[in-house]
Order: C-alpha cells, then structure tokens, then sequence
C-alpha cells in the first residue's frame, strides 16, 4: 500500500452499512448494523472452571415433537422457552438451540442431565442486547455454588438443519 495508510476505513464514528460487507443482508429483515463507537457494559474478566458444547440436528427436535408432542415440550422446556420458540416462524429450531445450551451446561458442570441436573433446570432466555443468557433453578444454582463458579456464559447459533452451543462456567473477580 502507499503511504501505509491507503484502503484503511476508519469506522469509530460511521455507520455501517451493507457495502461494507462480504455477505448481503437481503434475508436479514428488520436486522440493524450498530453504530459505533459501542458501548457494551461487559462485567470484569474471571477464571474459567467449566466448558461443555453440543451440537444437534433440528429433525431431530422435529422428530420427537411429532411424536411426543406438549410431553416432551413440558418436560424438557420452561414456559419461558416454550413461549419465545413458538413466537418465531420454526420453533425447532429454537428449541434445538435451547436444547443444546441445556446439554453444553450439563457438559460445562460434568454431570450430564439426571441427578444433579434436570432439564428445567436450565433456562434460556435474553439479556437486554438480546443476548442468550442462563436462568439456573434452585438445584443449579447450588451445583454452581459446589463448583466455585458465579455465572454460566452461553453462545447459541442454528442452522436450518443444525443447533448448537457453548456453555462456560466461570468465577468472576471479587
């Protein structure tokens, strides 16, 4: 480059807008860019105790939905879930990504669901920048406290045909 500065855009105090990406946003209906500089009210660094991801086909949630229909639905999901999936277009797929945060916190705390875990004992809801967030029971929350950790940490994403997540349990700075 010329000048070591040329080609070099300098966003702090733009927009963005589509141009400037590599990808269209034609599907992205009602999606906004955020304009910077951001403020994000992110809490202070901590030390990682417990990591557990999952990964599951959305027919499968189709699958078992045909088949087992609200049984299923109540035993697995809280009405907190059951509600935001089924107010979007294909609930199975938010309910894959639900049922896979349940799964990645179970594998964050190793103890899988049973015993020390139940389903509802995780819930998945949203944060004030529509964030996922975690809503532990009284049973996980006292699993959280065993293990030393403050806050459980979750990052969702699907697909039409997959679902998956990450979950982090994590001991914040006193």
């Amino acid at each position: 480059m010329k000048g070591g500065k040329a080609g070099k855009r300098k966003i702090e105090k733009q927009n963005l807008s589509s141009r400037h990406l590599r990808f269209p946003l034609s599907h992205l209906s009602g999606f906004r860019l955020p304009t910077f500089p951001m403020t994000l009210d992110l809490p202070p660094g901590g030390i990682l105790l417990g990591l557990g991801c999952d990964v599951i086909e959305v027919a499968r949630i189709s699958g078992v939905l045909e088949r087992q229909g609200d049984r299923f639905l109540a035993r697995v999901f809280t009405e907190e879930e059951r509600t935001y999936s089924f107010g979007h277009k294909f609930p199975p797929r938010h309910l894959a990504a639900r049922f896979a945060a349940k799964e990645a916190v179970s594998k964050a705390f190793t103890t899988g669901i049973g015993a020390e875990l139940g389903w509802k004992s995780v819930s998945i809801y949203h944060g004030s920048r529509r964030e996922p967030r975690v809503r532990l029971d009284d049973q996980g929350r006292a699993l959280l406290a065993a293990v030393g950790a403050t806050d459980v940490l979750v990052s969702l994403s699907h697909t039409e045909s997959l679902a998956m997540a990450v979950a982090a349990l994590v001991r914040r700075p006193a």
